[in-house]
């Protein structure tokens, strides 16, 4: 069988949803089968990065097909690279697609599933929805006035189609298979596989064997933690008015891993405030993140309350691996709310409820052995639902097509 994904990032980027490919991928090379992934020639943090157009990586075939390079700074710029993008991956797709193919399409570029649902179509391929969030309904509730109108219209209307062509649409949780299916018709196909960790590579280590908490000046601070990207969909308020409520609480910090378009918006409001607890560093390397999700003794999940049921943030498995608690921060019932309440394995905290999400950083502070056992417990239910072998045989029995 030939599997054929499409996504535009893919190794040897270290953004989310590339090493997730990666994983399924490369697992389903050692299986083997004749895999392939159709991806653009940029990194995440570098569009100017200029990737080989042909490469091989642990079985896998990789295409990195042309774009242009405007990057993610500006709306407009980001519109012609997913435009460009569409019309050299379609290209690629039609000269690899045959009959009995199953294309693997994940959502970025938004509508990616189109351009695959067509030419699945005219080849006879079998196509796979893989939806890491819901589009245009994403960009409509973050404000993006060109998909108010018929544009937003157009693009519902097309997501609906490549949803009803497809096989099964995979999607991240509960909340997003009911939101699906309510936009684009109760006859399409939906399985739920969550996002998952390598729990080999992620795994607890305790805060005197970790080399970081010295290296950043961490030693002895109890670590509230943010890892990954500080984008558009995560909101901070409701974190900001915590730490100032806090302030006096020498021994709490406040650590960033990763970037996004908040980042900045981040530090310039932590120092209007005159909040010095605040410490940012880069993206970690895949083997380093062990370490780096432990430094922190708990983590900050945060997600706008109107984007529940579109998007499940993934790092929210990572924690679960480095067996630290989840202080959730967005719909009290949404999908990592529900899962930290039922798991024992964390807090969640409505958004803009600074005195609750600071009264529980205080109370894991003052309560080590409280903090430790909601982390042996995020590990433990880590590696019964969310370990990656769990998932790979979810999508091996799932491609058995």
């Amino acid at each position: 069988m030939k599997l054929i994904f499409l996504n535009r990032y893919f190794h040897p980027d270290i953004s989310a949803t590339s090493q997730i490919l990666g994983d399924l991928a490369i697992d389903q090379a050692r299986r083997g089968r004749e895999v392939h992934v159709i991806t653009s020639r940029q990194l995440y943090e570098d569009p100017a990065a200029g990737l080989p157009a042909v490469a091989e990586h642990q079985g896998v075939r990789i295409h990195r097909v042309w774009t242009s390079r405007f990057g993610r700074a500006s709306l407009p710029g980001r519109a012609v690279d997913y435009a460009t993008f569409y019309l050299a991956a379609a290209a690629k797709l039609a000269s690899l697609a045959d009959k009995g193919s199953v294309v693997i399409a994940k959502s970025d570029p938004p509508l990616i599933s189109v351009p695959a649902a067509c030419v699945a179509l005219l080849k006879g391929s079998v196509l796979i929805n893989w939806q890491q969030d819901i589009f245009p309904e994403i960009a409509q509730r973050l404000g993006v006035r060109l998909l108010s109108g018929p544009a937003g219209s157009l693009a519902r209307a097309l997501r609906s189609f490549s949803a009803r062509r497809a096989k099964v649409n995979v999607v991240l949780g509960a909340r997003m298979a009911q939101v699906l299916l309510e936009a684009a018709g109760p006859g399409i196909g939906v399985q739920v596989i969550e996002n998952w960790a390598d729990g080999a590579l992620v795994r607890p280590v305790a805060r005197g064997a970790n080399p970081l908490r010295g290296a950043w000046g961490l030693a002895d601070r109890f670590v509230v933690g943010y890892s990954g990207n500080m984008g558009r969909a995560h909101e901070f308020d409701t974190l900001l008015d915590a730490a100032e409520l806090l302030r006096g609480e020498a021994r709490i910090a406040f650590l960033f891993v990763g970037s996004g378009r908040q980042k900045e918006w981040i530090g310039r409001e932590a120092a209007r405030r005159g909040l010095t607890s605040f410490v940012f560093q880069p993206y970690q390397p895949r083997e380093m993140l062990a370490f780096s999700l432990s430094v922190a003794d708990a983590h900050l999940v945060t997600l706008q309350r109107e984007l529940e049921g579109l998007i499940v943030p993934s790092k929210f498995y990572g924690i679960a691996a480095a067996g630290r608690p989840t202080l959730f921060v967005g719909d009290t019932d949404g999908e990592i709310a529900r899962t930290v309440v039922r798991e024992g394995c964390g807090v969640a905290v409505a958004t803009g409820d600074s005195a609750a999400l600071a009264r529980s950083i205080r109370q894991l502070r003052e309560h080590p052995d409280e903090a430790n056992g909601m982390g042996l417990r995020a590990r433990a239910a880590f590696e019964r639902n969310w370990d990656l072998p769990i998932a790979l045989r979810r999508w091996d029995d799932l491609l058995q097509v």
